[in-house]
């Protein structure tokens, strides 16, 4: 354990950061069998004086370490904080260190802007950008386990050791193309990123609940806070506590005896003996919650003549990203083509997706929906290659 940071060198670090303007950092974590996922190893990276890269591993499962000088860094909108595929990063640093990152650089995420693959690694990425391999002896391990062994440090190590010379290289070629600034917009929404769970999103994700009516919904509502409650109380994974598909099926036919939720597929004899008069239970007040009816209108339902209509705007879409040498994930998802498709065949107003948004308007989002109002053709070149053409 001699190799993790201390409080000395959580501070240097911190300088360091403040000096420079940027900070690499990365963690190691733990998600199977839990509620939350644990926050493992933290690895940080800062640029010293002389252009060297300093790098600590901290143990945030060790009780004494004070991560506050760092988490005060990454709040910092004056210090850019570099991660590759930072979502889970985001999450866990927001939750465990109570702290929020305002200035985030995602490397995974700005390769994408500079004609590179989408969802790129960061080990094929480092490749790419700077002709680096690591090492990946120790990519499935058991990072909760203590004391943690040399070759897992040294693996940690080296998840941030060229991660700022890989964003310096990122940002030249963003900048000689135009693009950084498109970057940096989609960073902000990444440095949004929780892992927190409210219960309202949970029941309005809920496969099928809005075909039950308000009573049977007030039911599942009250089954999604006790199986959060649960879950968390015994730090075991949602899916194990009631699945969705279970979760449902109770609030659907509102069992109040232990032979009727018997008759329900979708739960196990584990559930059914560990937890089934608690399920029963939560079942009881629901019933007695008001109901909960279906807000808004139901979204349109696309039938089989849509299908080619929106193969045709993902054509587009894939054409323009081609020549943009931009990563076609990075404009537009099958399901906001297909409400862009649905809204010009009902004659609705444009749907606020992010396509028609932004940059994105201007790359193609335009000439998707004149390609959708006729005013725009498809066909393909001499060179066998989708040309967009006026009609």
């Amino acid at each position: 354990m001699s190799d993790l940071a201390g409080a000395s060198a959580i501070a240097a670090l911190a300088d360091l950061a403040r000096d420079c303007g940027r900070l690499g950092i990365d963690t190691e974590f733990m998600g199977e069998g839990r509620y939350r996922t644990l926050l493992c190893l933290v690895q940080v990276a800062a640029m010293t004086p002389e252009g060297a890269v300093r790098i600590e591993v901290l143990d945030p499962l060790d009780d004494a370490l004070d991560p506050s000088p760092l988490a005060d860094v990454l709040a910092d909108p004056a210090i850019e904080i570099v991660m590759h595929a930072g979502r889970q990063d985001v999450a866990l640093l927001r939750r465990v260190w109570q702290t929020d990152i305002t200035n985030l650089f995602d490397t995974q995420l700005a390769a994408g802007f500079a004609g590179l693959r989408a969802q790129l690694g960061y080990e094929p990425l480092l490749y790419e950008l700077l002709g680096v391999r690591l090492k990946k002896s120790a990519s499935f391990t058991r990072w909760d386990a203590r004391p943690l062994s040399t070759e897992q440090i040294d693996y940690a190590r080296d998840d941030v050791r060229h991660i700022l010379q890989a964003a310096g290289e990122l940002q030249e070629r963003l900048r000689a193309r135009g693009r950084l600034e498109w970057a940096r917009e989609e960073c902000v929404a990444l440095a949004g990123a929780t892992d927190e769970r409210d219960p309202d999103s949970i029941f309005a994700r809920l496969p099928r609940v809005n075909s039950l009516d308000p009573k049977l919904r007030a039911i599942a509502r009250e089954l999604v806070v006790w199986r959060e409650e649960t879950a968390q109380a015994q730090d075991r994974p949602i899916p194990s506590v009631l699945s969705d598909a279970g979760l449902v099926e109770v609030a659907k036919r509102r069992p109040s005896e232990m032979r009727q939720l018997e008759q329900i597929r979708g739960i196990n004899e584990s559930t059914m003996r560990r937890r089934g008069r608690a399920i029963l239970e939560a079942v009881e007040r629901g019933r007695s919650r008001p109901p909960i009816p279906v807000e808004g209108e139901r979204p349109a339902q696309p039938d089989a003549l849509d299908a080619p209509v929106i193969a045709l705007a993902e054509a587009l879409v894939r054409a323009r990203a081609l020549e943009e040498e931009l990563a076609y994930e990075l404009i537009a998802a099958r399901a906001d083509l297909q409400r862009i498709v649905l809204a010009m065949r009902d004659g609705r107003p444009p749907p606020e997706v992010r396509t028609l948004q932004g940059w994105r308007r201007e790359v193609v989002g335009n000439e998707l929906l004149e390609l959708l109002d006729g005013r725009r053709a498809l066909t393909v070149g001499p060179d066998k290659h989708v040309v967009v053409a006026d009609r």
